[in-house]
């Protein structure tokens, strides 16, 4: 199997990203930025399959990869019903949920439909994905909210989350399912999952906002106040829905989600920047001392991912109140592409065996 070709392709919602392997070494990486006029006349998001098809094709045209070696491809796993972490193959009940996704829309969802039509095009190649965003390993316990009306339920960083674990496992030669960790992924949208031997036994909801506030999400809001403000005949539903979710977070506070403008601003002074900056590391760490009380307090290390993991004031304002739990590990951004590859290397050389969906 060596030399083999891996194609991953991992749609967003202003971009997507494609990359080819052989074998562990990226041979093509590219990162293709939509503009808003470009997807404005779709009125789904599954309308752009052709569009972003078209393009990936076209990138992989321009940089002569020979689309036959490919014994791959690998998709962003979307939308779809809740399921154990894993790598899936894609099949006709799956992009059957892909076109209409039980949760709503989102880009990722592209992600399989594209790779099934691309691996079917070539003579000797095979789609699936990977740890999508859905991956479902709650304790029942977890699942308990305050109303039976209400569930908790898992929508997290999986992908990221899950290939950084491994990654820390390997640096430690042991394996990913005999570990205890916190696994943070700062981004747009933050999640904190507790794994306990291979399993995220809880996690917040990050989709809808669950947990810390992060640059564009408002986290956690007071429920009372929430309630009041929903049916005060001042705000229609998307308003608040943008509120949670999109415009709530850092933006609201200070007009920014970047949290690079935001570090500047308060290294010059800027006490309100100060003040959110540090509150949302504040939040961030509170809720991980909540997930060491998942893990009863057995954690081998706290590991910190994602863009915002690049600030090491951000991520020294975390670990000065986390590191007396365990060991901090910072792996600033996130490798999703390489991910989605070694996913795929793991499956040629048969250390994993496809599910199915």
């Amino acid at each position: 199997m060596k030399g083999v070709r891996i194609l991953a392709i991992n749609p967003g919602s202003t971009s997507t990203k494609v990359a080819v392997y052989k074998d562990y070494d990226p041979v093509f990486v590219k990162t293709i930025r939509h503009q808003p006029k470009d997807l404005e006349g779709f009125q789904r998001i599954t309308d752009q399959f052709s569009f972003r098809k078209d393009i990936i094709l076209r990138e992989l045209e321009e940089a002569a990869i020979d689309l036959k070696k490919i014994r791959v491809v690998m998709g962003r796993g979307g939308l779809l019903r809740p399921i154990e972490s894993g790598v899936y193959e894609v099949n006709e009940k799956m992009k059957n949920d892909l076109m209409n996704s039980p949760l709503g829309e989102h880009a990722s969802n592209l992600g399989g439909l594209i790779a099934d039509d691309l691996a079917k095009s070539l003579p000797d190649a095979r789609a699936y994905i990977t740890d999508p965003i859905v991956v479902d390993e709650l304790h029942d316990l977890a699942r308990v909210s305050g109303h039976p009306v209400f569930q908790r339920i898992s929508i997290f960083h999986a992908l990221n989350q899950k290939a950084v674990a491994r990654n820390y496992a390997g640096t430690l030669k042991q394996k990913y399912e005999d570990l205890n960790l916190i696994v943070v992924h700062l981004g747009g949208g933050i999640t904190i999952g507790a794994h306990r031997k291979g399993r995220v036994i809880d996690v917040n909801q990050g989709l809808d906002g669950e947990g810390p506030l992060t640059p564009e999400r408002s986290g956690t809001l007071p429920t009372g106040d929430l309630v009041k403000l929903c049916y005060s005949g001042q705000y229609t539903l998307p308003e608040v829905k943008k509120m949670v979710k999109g415009e709530g977070g850092m933006l609201a506070h200070l007009g920014t989600n970047d949290c690079v403008e935001v570090e500047k601003r308060m290294m010059a002074g800027d006490e309100k920047a100060r003040l959110i900056f540090e509150a949302m590391a504040y939040q961030v760490a509170k809720w991980i001392g909540s997930m060491a009380t998942v893990l009863k307090g057995e954690v081998q290390a706290i590991l910190i991912t994602g863009g915002i993991a690049h600030s090491r004031v951000f991520t020294g304002l975390i670990t000065e109140r986390v590191q007396w739990i365990a060991p901090v590990q910072v792996y600033p951004g996130e490798d999703e592409m390489w991910a989605l590859a070694m996913s795929g290397l793991r499956i040629l050389t048969g250390e994993t065996i496809p599910k199915n969906y």
